[in-house]
């Protein structure tokens, strides 16, 4: 994968959460009423996205280009 068509990916698996978070998506995820794992939703919405940003850089160290030209020069 090259650099450019890298960061691309990045940048736009690192936008999707950061939208999910703020004022017009997140009152998809602003109400209290469903308690899900004792939390309300809208707290159990920011923290499922928060995991969901981890899981996504995790997967996106896996296919940087960088990171595998190390492991080749070790």
């Amino acid at each position: 994968m090259s650099i450019r068509k890298f960061y691309t990916l990045y940048i736009t698996i690192s936008m999707v959460p950061l939208l999910m978070l703020i004022f017009p998506l997140f009152e998809i995820g602003n109400r209290a009423t469903p308690i899900v794992m004792g939390l309300p939703f809208s707290f159990f919405w920011v923290i499922l996205w928060i995991i969901i940003t981890f899981a996504a850089l995790i997967f996106l160290y896996s296919l940087d280009p960088d990171n595998k030209e190390e492991e080749e020069d070790v």
